[in-house]
């Protein structure tokens, strides 16, 4: 078979046509128009994540603490730790119920034990029917001690409603900061077999991966 400089030349023409054909529908879209390509779109843009970025919705610890501060349980809505605020209110409300009653019955011992010592000492009954009835009955002495163990069980009771207020802050302040960490899914443990080399024992060893 002889391939003359003719054949040679006019397949040359047809595969540069081909060619020209090709390229030509390969950069048409769906409706047949051809697509204009961009030298620069070609390169790799980083992705921008339409969100807004998480570390700018965390709110400042500065504004949890003065929130939780002034009123129990806003620091918590403030960094959107909704079933919190319950339980903060639950736990101030029981302690305050407790000082106020541990604070009457400290009024009414101590009311009494006046009454009671004036009539000893000075024969004065002036203020005896005021005495609630159930401490009438008890005397002098017992009224004195009943008073001064209510007036501790209202200090008790005053400090743990400070303490579980300034807990509250606290809570509010960990909770603001703990929201600028990073926990997402770039973050991974894994478990693999290890080796000591200064112990020469085998173990299993925890890997941590941060990208």
């Amino acid at each position: 078979m002889n391939i003359t400089l003719y054949d040679i030349r006019r397949l040359g023409l047809s595969a540069a046509l081909l060619f020209f054909f090709f390229t030509v529908f390969a950069q048409k879209d769906t409706l047949g128009r051809p697509i204009v390509t961009d030298s620069l779109s070609k390169v790799a843009k980083p992705v921008k994540d339409r969100k807004e970025d998480s570390i700018a919705k965390v709110p400042p610890p500065r504004k949890a603490i003065i929130r939780s501060a002034i009123i129990p349980g806003w620091g918590q809505i403030y960094n959107k730790k909704y079933w919190k605020a319950p339980i903060v209110w639950g736990a101030l409300g029981i302690s305050g119920s407790i000082f106020y009653t541990n604070l009457q019955y400290y009024r009414d011992t101590r009311d009494a034990y006046k009454v009671k010592y004036n009539i000893r000492v000075n024969n004065d009954s002036t203020g005896y029917n005021e005495i609630p009835d159930e401490l009438k009955q008890y005397s002098e002495e017992s009224l004195r001690y009943n008073r001064d163990q209510y007036r501790r069980y209202v200090d008790y009771s005053a400090l743990v409603f400070i303490l579980l207020w300034g807990l509250n802050v606290v809570d509010a302040a960990v909770d603001a900061h703990l929201k600028s960490f990073d926990v997402s899914p770039d973050l991974s443990m894994q478990i693999k077999p290890g080796y000591s080399n200064m112990a020469g024992t085998k173990g299993v060893s925890l890997v941590f991966n941060f990208k």
